[in-house]
This record gives structure tokens, C-alpha cells and sequence, in this order.
């Protein structure tokens, strides 16, 4: 956004991070604006880009998606081409949820989903046909402790005097 985010516009973030569905006419209570403008900061962060999409959250053990993988890769080629075809690769994968370059001992993280370990063995074969690899280290979720998709959104800032 061109301007910082108020109290009314962080308060809107909150609520919708919560439920998306929310009525219109419960979020301009909540934040104590009138419908319209209240719509208005709506639009206008979406417009911004502060709010990318609304999305469904389905739990993945009811779909059959009972194993997380966190995937760790290293490569020799750093490459600015190599990263493109990697990125748009791996992009391409359903089974994977989250990719970052990472600093430190591991140039690139994997959330990866999948039904079992078969199907982890098979995303894994693809993953290393596709690409060079220098190695590649595989760690198995047993317990999901905490999933949110909420961001803590930092307190507004007072003005500068």
C-alpha cells in the first residue's frame, strides 16, 4: 500500500485471517467503521496486494494427505538460469506446498504433502530425475503441533515528530 496500514486496516487483516467468510456487516462492527468504508479499506488492500486471495483451508488427514516432509537440497549449480528451471520445476509439483532459498549449509527448503511414504518415494524420484542435485535430505513430520496460516501483524508505528 502506498500508505501504512491504521488500526482499522490491521484490525480488517486480523478478522479476515480468522474467517474469511465474515459477513461485511460483522467486520464493520467489529472494527467500528460503517459498511462502506469498511468495504472501501477492503478493496483497497486487495488492490494493494496486502491481501493476496481468500482461500478454503482443508485439512489434509481428511483428504488423504497424512505425511509432511520437509525437504532440504543442496546443489553445485548456483546459477541464476539453474534457479528459474529449479523454482518453475518444483513449482510445478503439487505435492509441494512451500519452497524457499535458504542461507546457511542448505541452499533450498521443501514443504512437501503427500498419502504415504510410497508416494513420498515416488515424488523423490521425480525430484532427482529432474534436476542435479548435489544431495538432498528428507525429515519426516510425526505430529502437525501448531498449523496457522495467521500472521501476527506488527502494531502500527507511532508517527515520527
Amino acid at each position: 500500500m502506498t500508505k501504512a496500514l491504521d488500526r482499522f486496516d490491521r484490525k480488517i487483516l486480523a478478522l479476515l485471517q480468522e474467517n474469511a467468510d465474515m459477513p461485511l456487516a460483522e467486520i464493520s462492527d467489529q472494527v467500528g467503521l460503517s459498511q462502506t468504508p469498511c468495504w472501501k479499506r477492503i478493496q483497497k488492500l486487495q488492490q494493494s496486494g496486502v491481501i493476496t486471495r481468500r482461500v478454503a483451508l482443508v485439512a489434509p488427514e481428511k483428504i488423504g494427505l497424512g505425511l509432511t516432509v520437509f525437504v532440504s537440497v543442496e546443489t553445485a549449480d548456483h546459477s541464476a538460469e539453474w534457479l528459474r528451471a529449479f523454482a518453475a520445476g518444483v513449482s510445478a509439483m503439487p505435492e509441494v506446498m512451500e519452497l524457499y532459498r535458504m542461507a546457511g549449509d542448505v541452499d533450498y527448503m521443501l514443504r512437501v504433502m503427500v498419502a504415504d511414504m510410497a508416494a513420498y518415494d515416488a515424488f523423490y524420484k521425480r525430484l532427482i530425475e529432474a534436476f542435479p542435485l548435489k544431495n538432498v535430505s528428507s525429515r519426516f513430520a510425526m505430529e502437525r503441533v501448531k498449523s496457522t496460516t495467521v500472521l501476527a501483524i506488527p502494531p502500527e508505528q507511532p508517527a515520527a515528530s
